[in-house]
């Protein structure tokens, strides 16, 4: 790199670029199903042990590896206890209310309910959470004026 080119820093870069995302599972075929029916993903290269999804436009490896599973950590966040580790997506609100009510009816069983964060201010926002098949925890949120995503 010469010295007058610059490498752009996150805040610069003017489209979204998918993300790439590699976590354990303990079973293939019950990960499949959970993010293809569920979630409504694609499924991009596969393997003996491992599975690529479109999770939204980003790419989701899911790796056959039960022993890389461990207790999930939590922090409190709004008196509720959130996992340390999580991954997700932001979707646009009508989205998200579609998606909550699905997963209400079809009885996923929430670590965080689907509820209302900072209703009224700037980063309102609706959020929930809950577990694949192989403890692997997510977050689906929206925010009610997505411009303010990075605002505090």
């Amino acid at each position: 790199m010469t010295t007058d080119q610059k490498i752009m820093t996150s805040n610069e870069i003017p489209i979204i670029q998918p993300f790439h995302l590699a976590i354990p599972v303990k079973n293939l075929e019950e990960t499949r199903s959970f993010y293809t029916k569920i979630l409504g993903c694609g499924i991009g290269r596969e393997a003996e042990k491992w599975i690529d999804f479109n999770f939204f436009g980003h790419q989701v490896s899911v790796h056959l590896k039960p022993e890389a599973l461990a207790d999930q950590y939590t922090n409190i966040v709004d008196g509720k206890n959130v996992p340390v580790t999580h991954f997700g997506i932001v979707l646009n609100w009508d989205n998200w209310q579609t998606l909550s009510k699905k997963l209400i009816a079809i009885g996923i069983d929430f670590i965080i309910e689907p509820y209302i964060r900072f209703p009224g201010e700037i980063g309102e926002q609706a959020t929930m959470f809950f577990l694949d098949p192989s403890g692997n925890a997510l977050e689906f949120k929206s925010f009610k004026d997505p411009s303010k995503v990075f605002q505090a």
